[in-house]
Formats: structure tokens, sequence, C-alpha cells
């Protein structure tokens, strides 16, 4: 067993190590991820020791990046491309909705189109306009495309591997405010299925759903909460397309009560699918009305704001104890 503390940054950096030693046809492709490592150093060294054919620095057009990932795996190879920031994803949206995702469909299954997009994603890093985006929504909400998001250490370095692997296009979310928290990895071990939420924290008063950046101040609101005598589950759903409602539905019916966080603004956002399917499935289990809590429905805020509009532990709290009081 070969376990080792890292953060999420270094355990990307790994993943992708080994998948560029493990497949030949693994590439790296996006806007100063070579010789730079990317702005977040998340392919630090990488193209030093794989060289240029592999690891590609890109010119800045998030189009042609995706467009040339596409026309890549057409041709057999696995294209992972980064795109920089998360607000820089737009100009390459309508290559992901109308062609990365549609493809296999409209080829009857005959074309298979395995890319990974990573996306570092969420606020909280005091970046300005277009830097601090959440919109796994935007791309859950289509047909043809997998969503992950992990949480910790650990799952950016198996979820990631498995994405890799996945012979379906896959969106990597990565909460870029938690590149620097470390916990244990096992670069040996077993991991879970990319798509199958895991409870972080068992409890029995109420469950908690949260995902990517938002889990660390789930079970930080857990905790808060069982200085008073509450007992919350936190369930971290890893996968936002699909979503693992079954792992949800088991806990929300022993704990009778949901929460759902999100960075995202709570309008339309994942949350409320999730609300919506839980009402359905555990209407008879429910003690109180599924509760969302989230951005706000408005742009990103300059970054002296962000700490108002982020969702953070009072507001977690807040929920917890509305739900609690039916």
């Amino acid at each position: 067993m070969a376990v080792e503390k890292m953060s999420i940054a270094k355990a990307l950096n790994e993943s992708l190590r080994k998948a560029l030693e493990t497949d030949p046809k693994v590439l790296i492709m996006g806007e100063d991820v070579g010789k730079l490592g990317g702005v977040f150093r998340i392919t630090d060294g990488l193209q030093k020791d794989f060289g240029e054919e592999r690891v590609i620095d890109t010119p800045l057009a998030e189009s042609g990046i995706i467009g040339t990932a596409i026309g890549l795996a057409l041709r057999g190879y696995r294209p992972v491309a980064e795109i920089q920031f998360d607000g820089f994803v737009f100009p390459a949206y309508d290559q992901i909705v109308t062609q990365l995702a549609k493809m296999h469909a409209r080829a009857l299954g005959k074309i298979k189109l395995p890319i990974v997009i990573r996306i570092p994603y969420a606020g909280g890093i005091g970046a300005v306009e277009h830097h601090s985006e959440s919109p796994e929504a935007l791309f859950a909400h289509v047909a043809g495309l997998k969503v992950v998001s992990p949480s910790n250490a650990s799952d950016a370095y198996w979820m990631l591997q498995q994405a890799i692997l996945s012979d379906d296009p896959v969106i990597f979310f990565e909460p870029k405010r938690r590149y620097w928290d470390k916990a244990e990895v096992d670069t040996e071990g077993i991991p879970a299925p990319l798509h199958r939420a895991q409870v972080a924290l068992a409890g029995s008063d109420l469950t908690l759903a949260a995902y990517g950046p938002m889990v660390k101040v789930a079970l930080e609101a857990a905790a808060a909460a069982a200085e008073e005598g509450k007992s919350v589950e936190v369930v971290d759903l890893r996968s936002l397309s699909p979503i693992d409602f079954d792992t949800l539905q088991t806990s929300v019916e022993k704990t009778g009560r949901l929460v759902v966080v999100h960075e995202a603004p709570v309008f339309l956002g994942t949350g409320a699918e999730i609300a919506a399917r839980i009402t359905e499935r555990c209407f008879y289990h429910l003690e109180a009305p599924v509760l969302r809590v989230g951005g706000f429905h408005a742009p990103y805020p300059p970054a002296r704001l962000e700490d108002e509009y982020l969702p953070g532990l009072d507001r977690v709290l807040d929920a917890v104890d509305r739900s609690l009081a039916y």
C-alpha cells in the first residue's frame, strides 16, 4: 500500500502523470499547461518529462482547444483539455454541447469521444470577473456529458484517472480554492465507482448533501451542529451527471431531512433537481421540505464582496436549524 499525504493540486498532478505513463494515447492540452505548468501548477513538470507533443501549450482559444481535442479523439487519442478558469469555458460551449455531447448518439454508438475537460471552478480566491464561476448545472443539463467534482485529494487522484479511462466525455470540475487542502491518498487502493456518492460523515437527524468546494463547509457545519447535540450526516455527491440518488435516498430515509449546499446560484441549480427527485422518492419519510443553500441569482461580485456572496457556515447552519424546526 502506497499512502501519501498530498494536496488536491499534487494529487491531480500525480494522476495526470500516471495516465501519461500508462497510455501513450493520453495527451494534455491547454493554455500555459506546458512550460508554465498551468496557472495553478497542476501540470507542473509534465511537459519536461513527456515532451511538447504530449503536453501541448495551445493558443488562447477555448473553442479551438475543444475542437482540436474532438479531432484527436476521433483519431484514437485520449485528450485531457484544461480550461484555465471556469468563466473561460463559454467560447467552447458550442463545441461541447453541439459536437462533443452528441457525437456518440449521432453515430449510433459507433463513435466514442474519450475526452476529459478539466475546469478549475468556483470562488474563494479573490479573483476578478470570469474567474470564480460555478457553471456545473449548465453542463449537467446536457445529455451525453458526464459531470464530476472531487472534494478531496484522494478523490481528485482516482476520479481523474477514472475520467480519463472513460469512453464518454467527462467535464471534470476542480474546486480551485481547495487545491491546497491536504489528505491521505492511497495510490494503490481500489477507488469507489466514479459516479457513486459517499457518506463523508454519518449522522441521524438531518442529511447535508454537497459537492466540490462545499463539502468542507458541510463538514464544518456538521461539527458545529454536533456541539448543540444535533447529528448531521454529510453526503459528498461527487458526481452531478449522473447523480447517485440511491445513496441520497438511503440517507434521507434514515434522517427524514435534507439540505443541499452548492456555491452556484440556488435558482435552477443542481439542488433544485435533487430537491424534486428526493421529494418524489422520499415523500413519506420527509419531516421537512428539502432546503437549498447556494449563491445568489446575481453575477459573481468583486473580490471584496465574495464572502457575502458565498454560502458559508452561518447560512448552512441557518438552513439546518430551519429544517429541524419543522
